[in-house]
């Protein structure tokens, strides 16, 4: 008996930790387990120290409930317009409910993967390649909304599909570069054309304006030198006058200053000439310097010793007044 007490004590003491070894649990961070009593689900462990009933409950499944990435494997997809291109991609997908995860789908990931390739062949295969090429994230948004929305019910939240690679055939490939060659050489002879559009339409409207501005010119300058002739002949019709009426008045010295004022002029224009290498004065010198000095006696009389306008004579009395006694002279004595 006393060799039977210590046995059945160490017993007690080791089934005691293997009974405390199955009743704590530890759940690290991120994770999540379910527990069964009798094969049925009764509740989730969260991260933390818990305790269940040995041989009762039991732990059903270990979920990760962080957010998880999938890599969708290649596939070929047939686009609307009869195109083969090969695609692949990824999915981001997270746990929200521990217990539908576990029991609402067998295989969770392999359900996820499958549902994502059937979804790409389906949206992919109604559009066109070139639509295919340059609107990947509307495909994106259209896969999300789709696999999201037929997940919901296994308790995850599927985040984010992406479209990793798109690849066409080689031939196909080749005919879009010689496509797309084709297209930028096009516009480039566009914008060329255009350029030499441009060029010539702004060449014609500069000469358009040259014109304009020369005709203008022109117009200005005749109308100043026929101001400049107007003026001119008014003066020439003034100095005209005033000799006429200088001459009407009896003033013989008025004929001589016109005649010598016309006189110079004409010596002047003869000196001015460009081709007039020699000149010939057939008249002696002292007529010209008479003349000038005509031309100062008759500024004398006209405007006086001190510059001063002098007085006009007198102007003829009406017919049959007394006549003075002075005798009268003559236009020419």
């Amino acid at each position: 008996m006393p060799t039977t007490l210590p046995f059945f004590a160490v017993a007690l003491v080791v089934l005691a930790v293997v009974f405390v070894g199955l009743s704590v649990k530890v759940v690290s961070q991120g994770w999540e387990f379910t527990v069964e009593r009798f094969g049925q689900y009764t509740r989730t462990l969260r991260p933390g120290l818990h305790l269940i009933v040995p041989l009762v409950d039991r732990i059903g499944s270990k979920l990760n409930m962080m957010e998880q990435v999938l890599d969708v494997p290649s596939q070929d997809v047939i686009t609307r317009d009869n195109a083969m291109v090969t695609v692949d991609g990824v999915v981001f997908y997270q746990v929200l409910d521990a217990a539908k995860a576990a029991y609402e789908v067998r295989q969770l990931e392999l359900a996820i993967l499958n549902l994502t390739m059937t979804n790409i062949r389906t949206v992919m295969g109604g559009m066109d390649l070139d639509e295919l090429l340059s609107q990947r994230d509307k495909i994106n948004a259209e896969l999300l909304t789709v696999v999201d929305q037929a997940t919901n019910p296994w308790g995850i939240k599927v985040t984010r599909i992406e479209i990793k690679d798109i690849s066409p055939p080689n031939d196909l490939v080749d005919a879009m570069a010689r496509q797309m060659k084709a297209e930028r050489l096009k516009r480039a002879a566009i914008l060329d054309a255009e350029g030499l559009r441009q060029s010539a339409i702004l060449e014609a409207e500069g000469k358009k304006q040259a014109v304009i501005l020369e005709a203008e010119g022109a117009r200005e300058a005749a109308f100043r030198e026929a101001e400049a002739r107007e003026r001119a002949a008014e003066a020439e019709a003034n100095a005209t006058r005033a000799v006429s009426e200088a001459i009407a008045a009896g003033n013989v010295q008025a004929i001589n200053y016109f005649v010598a004022l016309k006189y110079v002029e004409s010596l002047k224009e003869i000196a001015a000439a460009p081709n007039g290498k020699l000149i010939l004065m057939p008249w002696e010198a002292s007529g010209v310097l008479g003349s000038l000095g005509g031309i100062g006696e008759i500024a004398k009389q006209v405007f006086g010793p001190d510059g001063a306008p002098a007085a006009k004579p007198p102007q003829p009395g009406p017919k049959g007044a007394p006549k003075p006694d002075a005798k009268p002279e003559g236009p020419w004595s």
